[in-house]
């Protein structure tokens, strides 16, 4: 996330969205933890430095797009789980594998459900930008396993370090209850010391057996899904435009779609595969259609307003 904030606060969480915290005198530089540190920083930079992700940072997110970013969550955590526990006994991979310490599906489909509601399995669907990245996650995961280092390494020790920040920030920014409801996924509940499980995770990634192509393989695959990362962060923010200041309180009506892990993120390829009440359809249309604005504006308001009475 951004390297420089505003403020005492902002640059002391700033630091903290780094993925290596100290140094390991340990490491050689050909040692795979080394090589994805190095080889991904310009990745790193220019992820933390789009705006979506700034904005979250000042605690200026809209819960809409906090919603629609958990739902981008479950659908990649959905499939990069999926494809961990399928090669769980694959040499290059083997060693990393952590479902109870790190998996996040389950603690995602908790924060859908408060966010959402019971049915929340039929409300939500995926967008374009997190299809890209889930399939991408399944193609590695059935042709190029040793690939899924990369991604669990973006992900997990993401989640780990900078992960933490955004917990407090939404916590604050959004309001919600100190019981940890609707940020479970960012909750390790069984990590008592991250710092030291980095460690030992970096330690697992360095002792794989790979040779000099198959390390540069995997660093190329983090930046592209550093770059996966960023196609969502910049629908979310092109959505972000366009929602009403109802609409960022209180949510667009979902559709009465189906979702579906496999066919998932975000949403529907183009416009109108998805049902009439999708926010995030709702949300591009308005854009594409700006006539059509003022009316479905007043149609939204006098939504909110019932649900208000």
């Amino acid at each position: 996330m951004p390297s420089a904030m505003e403020g005492s606060e902002g640059a002391e969480e700033g630091e903290m969205l780094r993925y290596e915290e100290t140094e390991d005198n340990n490491v050689s530089p050909t040692d795979l933890s080394e090589l994805l540190k190095e080889g991904t920083k310009e990745s790193h930079d220019r992820a933390e430095n789009t705006q979506f992700v700034k904005d979250f940072l000042k605690g200026q997110i809209k819960k809409e797009l906090f919603k629609l970013a958990t739902v981008a969550l479950y659908y990649t955590y959905s499939a990069l789980e999926e494809e961990m526990d399928l090669n769980k006994d694959n040499p290059a991979f083997a060693p990393l594998y952590f479902p109870l310490e790190l998996h996040r599906r389950e603690a995602l489909a908790k924060d859908l459900k408060y966010f959402y509601g019971e049915d929340w399995k039929e409300k939500i669907q995926c967008s374009e930008a997190t299809q890209h990245y889930v399939d991408r996650i399944h193609h590695v995961g059935q042709h190029e396993p040793e690939l899924l280092v990369a991604h669990a390494y973006t992900r997990y020790m993401g989640d780990l370090s900078g992960g933490q920040v955004l917990k407090k920030v939404a916590q604050r920014a959004l309001k919600l209850p100190s019981t940890e409801e609707g940020i479970q996924f960012y909750t390790f509940e069984n990590i008592s010391n991250a710092q030291q499980f980095k460690q030992l995770y970096r330690a697992r990634m360095n002792a794989l057996d790979l040779d000099k192509n198959t390390k540069e393989r995997i660093v190329e695959e983090a930046n592209r899904a550093f770059r996966f990362n960023m196609q969502v962060f910049d629908e979310l923010d092109k959505i972000g435009k366009s929602l009403t200041e109802e609409a960022q309180d209180e949510g667009f009506p979902v559709h009465d779609g189906k979702g579906d892990v496999r066919k998932c993120p975000y949403y529907a390829d183009k416009l109108g595969k998805a049902g009439p009440g999708c926010p995030y359809h709702t949300a591009v249309a308005l854009v594409q259609q700006p006539l059509v604005l003022a009316a479905c504006v007043a149609v939204a308001v006098g939504v909110v307003a019932w649900y208000m009475l």
